[in-house]
């Protein structure tokens, strides 16, 4: 069972190419699975990765270009066809939500789950609290309203100590909140302390989606503390005059922003598809964040791993 990892279904912008498909992502937490941004080819980048349908329970649409989102209504159909139950929800801005509420209701009326829309602005709001995990949502800079999201892993239980639960005869009843951080009163009153019960927490991990944006200072604020960034980077230097035409950010950009905030790995992708090959992209992210890997289509990143292990 994966335990925090992102899969890259698709890293190319505006229209698909012969070596890319449009923005799509699957964060597979504890083996659920969330799916940002839905270009097309979502639902086969799906099956490619073996990643379950039935898993699927939320999808995060960063804006409203096609590119980003027009994967939904083939997908919401197929998971309707193998029988997904329970609950979808989509995080959409309202006019997303009104225009595929109609085009769901057109073409796929009889699905066997939930269909859900939670609107989203682009602000600083936790969009999702679960009992181990929030997702929050910030503002980039587009040529629309256009929100980046972070998913935070919450704070672990301590380790219980087995040697000295037994060795105090601890009852089971007060195990989880030693767990928890509390010390243990003896029935003769002796306080003992909880660091001689437990030994420290697994740590907590984090992860940054950038979609399309402009290269602006604010964004790296809003990420700051995160481990893992994945961030847009269009263009390399060299067009760099084009990706601020564009609200678009270059390769070295995203490196700049993920040295501002403070990160452990960036992760490139969003690439034009008038590039050959991502190696300039890599090259200038790395002069300036070494860190620093391409998107590719079937790529696996560990997030509970260092950029070293």
């Amino acid at each position: 069972m994966a335990n925090f990892e992102v899969n890259i279904l698709g890293c190319g912008s505006a229209t698909p190419s012969l070596r890319h498909l449009p923005a799509c992502q699957v964060v597979d937490f504890r083996d659920n699975l969330m799916m940002i941004d839905c270009g097309e080819g979502a639902q086969l980048g799906m099956r490619r990765q073996r990643l379950k349908y039935s898993r699927l329970s939320h999808i995060f649409i960063s804006h409203l270009h096609g590119d980003h989102f027009f994967g939904l209504p083939g997908l919401l159909s197929t998971l309707a066809l193998h029988g997904k139950t329970g609950t979808v929800t989509v995080h959409i801005f309202e006019q997303g939500a009104e225009w595929l509420k109609r085009t769901m209701d057109t073409f796929c009326t009889d699905r066997p789950y939930e269909l859900e829309y939670d609107i989203i602005k682009p602000e600083h709001r936790v969009i999702l609290d679960t009992k181990s995990l929030t997702v929050e949502t910030f503002p980039l800079y587009h040529r629309v309203p256009a929100a980046g999201f972070i998913m935070r892993e919450k704070p672990k239980l301590r380790h219980l100590r087995g040697d000295m639960a037994k060795f105090y005869n601890i009852p089971v009843s007060l195990l989880h909140g030693i767990k928890e951080g509390a010390d243990y009163v003896t029935p003769e009153g002796t306080v003992v302390a909880n660091e001689r019960l437990t030994s420290p927490a697994d740590p907590s991990h984090s992860y940054a989606y950038c979609s399309d944006t402009i290269f602006d200072e604010r964004v790296g604020g809003s990420v700051r503390g995160v481990e893992t960034i994945y961030h847009e980077a269009t263009y390399i230097d060299a067009d760099k005059d084009k990706a601020a035409a564009r609200f678009h950010s270059t390769a070295s950009q995203a490196a700049m922003t993920a040295r501002e905030a403070g990160a452990r790995r960036l992760i490139l992708g969003h690439y034009s598809k008038s590039y050959t090959d991502e190696s300039q992209h890599l090259a200038e992210a790395r002069a300036i964040f070494p860190d620093t890997i391409a998107a590719t289509e079937g790529l696996r990143v560990d997030l509970t791993e260092s950029p070293a292990d």
